[in-house]
């Protein structure tokens, strides 16, 4: 699915929202110069085949992964770049980290957490070369339950950097890398697990901008299974780090608590006017839906509105919570290139695995860590929703006076005369002035599109 905007002035959303795209020399040159200060205390890992799977042309690659049998069971290898082996306590480089706390995903231009030097370099686990990791091994049984779990610093080396589109072709032909082949076993039993059958799994489709000669293509991908069974691997190993933190008394949790009942039943009444009846819980129905298509990912934006809320705990400050997201525990460990928090909460897993203190820098930088990621996580999602408006405000420009096909999600109140309404094509989720039943399908005149306001709206009836 395509949809194209001439141009897509995005660096207008990073001035406007204090986004930095760019790093101080000082910060280059000491990210350029920055080594393992772990590199004598490591496990040799090379032997273990690991691959990435990312999207096309990434170089900031977080994890690596190996699967394997063992007996009736699985033993799963996942090795994560092991950033806090570069980014010393008193480094340039951290403090500047300290501010970011996240790369923000504008959609032509990523503002880095970390400089290159180390995000695509140094730290990143790239193929053919040798790196530093934080390597996870869990033996997981028959029904993909964990068994044992185990964390270490290692020395490791990926044989191929694959993307999600050659891997899925690779299953589709019978033709995977052996490194991954179990991938779809593994990644199948894990959301059949206990835990993961009630939680609330967003698969939106990725969107990708592709830059043309000055103008922009709006590229909406399909969702393929490999990248669920993929982040199935993800999730496994923060609920795991998540139950190590919560057992050990010490940690960082990423929480989320349960839908409120009214925003529950505003979802199952939205969805059922796009034509889904929710019949069990929402995990269970989120799960048998195609997000590939119009209707269905306009069910997981809507269901995003079901994931509010979301938070950290420091559990040094207050007790454990539980992520809804989720289905129990868990903790942001496995993107450290990316994300701040996995750093600290990274280190936390390794002193409790490895029988020794958490690192006083982990304790100290705490309180800073907790306020950056809450500030940091707002203006991430604040960003993301300012680019998806700005792109279909550009696109439907040219086309007000038009008829689209809509359906009516939810009515307002009587005296507003007003309606949120789901386009088809292209996919948008708008304001119409005009109020009919919700459910009814028709015709919408598109009445406004101003790509400077960064909005848009339609009329009923149309002309």
């Amino acid at each position: 699915m395509k949809l194209y905007a001439a141009p897509l002035n995005f660096r207008a959303l990073a001035d406007e929202f204090d986004v930095p795209t760019d790093f101080t020399p000082a910060v280059e040159a000491e990210a350029a110069q920055l080594t393992d200060a772990h590199a004598d205390r490591r496990r040799d890992a090379r032997d273990i085949p690991f691959v990435t799977i990312d999207p096309p042309g990434s170089k900031d690659l977080d994890q690596a992964l190996y699967i394997e049998s063992r007996g009736d069971g699985y033993r799963v290898y996942y090795a994560i770049a092991d950033v806090a082996a570069f980014v010393e306590p008193s480094s340039l480089v951290k403090q500047e980290s300290l501010v970011r706390g996240q790369t923000v995903y504008l959609p032509d231009e990523p503002a880095r957490l970390h400089p290159p030097a180390l995000s695509e370099g140094s730290a990143s686990l790239l193929p053919n070369v040798d790196r530093p990791a934080v390597l996870w091994t869990f033996d997981l049984d028959a029904e993909g339950e964990v068994e044992d779990a185990h964390v270490e610093r290692a020395l490791v080396h990926s044989v191929a950097r694959l993307d999600y589109d050659e891997v899925q072709l690779a299953f589709r032909r019978r033709a995977e890398h052996p490194s991954i082949s179990k991938l779809p076993q593994v990644g199948w039993l894990r959301q059949q697990s206990s835990l993961r059958r009630s939680a609330i799994n967003l698969r939106l489709p990725s969107v990708r901008v592709v830059e043309d000669a000055g103008a922009f293509e709006l590229v909406i991908e399909p969702r393929h299974a490999v990248m669920d069974y993929n982040s199935e691997i993800s999730l496994l190993t923060g609920m795991v780090a998540g139950r190590m933190m919560v057992d050990a008394g010490v940690g960082f949790l990423r929480t989320l608590g349960p839908a409120p009942r009214d925003a529950e039943a505003e979802f199952r009444r939205e969805v059922r006017n796009l034509g889904y009846e929710v019949t069990g819980g929402i995990g269970e129905f989120l799960a048998g839906v195609d997000a590939d298509t119009p209707t269905g990912m306009a069910v997981m934006r809507e269901a995003q509105k079901l994931l509010r809320g979301s938070g950290y705990v420091d559990l040094s400050e207050k007790e454990a919570e539980v992520h809804a997201g989720i289905g129990g525990y868990y903790s942001h460990v496995t993107a450290p290139l990316r994300r701040l928090i996995d750093r600290y909460a990274t280190e936390v897993c390794l002193a409790i695995c490895g029988g020794y203190e958490v690192p006083s820098w982990v304790e100290d930088d705490a309180p800073t860590v907790m306020a950056t990621m809450a500030r940091t996580s707002q203006l991430a999602n604040t960003v993301d929703k300012a680019a998806l408006h700005l792109t279909e405000a550009t696109v439907l420009a040219p086309w007000v006076g038009q008829n689209f096909s809509g359906v009516v999600l939810k009515r307002g109140a009587e005296e507003q005369d007003r309606a949120r309404i789901f386009v088809v094509q292209p996919p948008v989720l708008a304001p119409s002035i005009g109020a009919p039943a919700e459910g009814i399908q028709g015709m919408f005149s598109l009445i406004r599109a101003d790509p400077s306001a960064r909005e848009v709206e339609f009329a009923w009836p149309a002309d």
